[in-house]
Formats: structure tokens, C-alpha cells, sequence
């Protein structure tokens, strides 16, 4: 399964904004919790899981989120295809990342601001794998 971006949306009035996401179905949600990078010069990652999957909206500034599906979690090929999403406050996109990928998250803007779901609770299991950022070509 490849990652996919449940599409948002905005509404404006003068009574204000909605940004909005009719589509993403929170079914099975267990655990929901923010990222903020240090600064926009800080790349997070690798870091992913082979059994748990998740969610990510930006909910403040943007983010350039990389994605790279794993082949073999001891000894992984350095030169797997990644995929790149760019997610924007505005329009409260949700990017689904199937079970299997690892990521690698830069904040775009000073004081962006990640939202994430994810299907397991915290040591529910043990599931979490790191990798150099520099792993990967």
C-alpha cells in the first residue's frame, strides 16, 4: 500500500475560517500527539514502523515529509524510492502512511506544527525503527 493524502479543505466568511476534513475516517485512532522541529533547518528522521501506521496534518505552517518504504528492517537498501508530500496548514490535508515506511520530517516554516494519529498506544508495541538521516541516497 502507498502512502495517500486525504484532501481537505477551507471555507472563509466574515465570520471567520473553517479549515476542514470531511474524508479522514479517525476509526481505530489510539493515540494522537504534535511535533514541532527545533528550527527549519532540523530534518526528523528516519524513523518508522513495520506494523503501526499513521497520520500526519500540518495544523500550523507547513511541512516537506519523505517517505521511504523498508525492504528489509535489519539491513534495509540504502537506494529505496521516496516518496515527497508537502502538507499545509490551510487546507488540513491528512497524509496516510501505511504500516512499512519510515519518515523524515522538515518543518518549512519557523513554528509549524505536525498533528499525528496513529492506530497503536504508546508501548503497546514494540515497533519503532531509526536510521541515520544520511542512510538513504
Amino acid at each position: 500500500m502507498e502512502p495517500t493524502i486525504i484532501k481537505g479543505g477551507h471555507f472563509q466568511d466574515k465570520r471567520g475560517i473553517i479549515n476542514f476534513n470531511n474524508d479522514f475516517n479517525a476509526l481505530g485512532i489510539k493515540r494522537v500527539y504534535t511535533i514541532q522541529n527545533k528550527s527549519t533547518d532540523f530534518i526528523r528522521g528516519w524513523q518508522g514502523h513495520k506494523i503501526e501506521q499513521r497520520w500526519f496534518s500540518a495544523v500550523a505552517g507547513s511541512f516537506k515529509i519523505k517517505l521511504i518504504q523498508i525492504d528489509n528492517w535489519e539491513n534495509p537498501s540504502k537506494n529505496l524510492p521516496c516518496f515527497e508530500f508537502i502538507l499545509k496548514s490551510e487546507t488540513l490535508d491528512i497524509l496516510h502512511i501505511p504500516a512499512g515506511y519510515v519518515t523524515a520530517i522538515h518543518a518549512l516554516e519557523d513554528g509549524s506544527k505536525l498533528l499525528l494519529f496513529a492506530d497503536y498506544q504508546l508501548d503497546e508495541i514494540q515497533d519503532e525503527y531509526r536510521f541515520e538521516l544520511n542512510y538513504f541516497i
